[in-house]
């Protein structure tokens, strides 16, 4: 089931991490750059995955460039 566009709203350090995981980056990689740790970025990941309605992460990034998001 796909998320509408009206249905996903990005809170801005989830807009951050989106477009890092687009950019192919690694949770570790993600974490220095945006200075949080790896569990949170693995939270962060986990809530994208939910507003989307994806499985995967590439699920997500496939969804957000659907929407115009990324």
């Amino acid at each position: 089931m796909d998320a509408s566009e009206n249905e996903v709203k990005l809170t801005v350090q989830e807009q951050k991490v989106l477009a890092l995981m687009a950019e192919g980056k690694l949770c570790s990689e993600m974490a220095e750059e945006l200075s949080l740790t790896e569990q949170t970025i693995k939270w962060y990941r986990m809530r994208l995955r939910a507003k989307f309605k994806a499985s995967t992460s590439s699920a997500v990034i496939r969804q957000a460039m659907k929407l115009g998001l990324l």
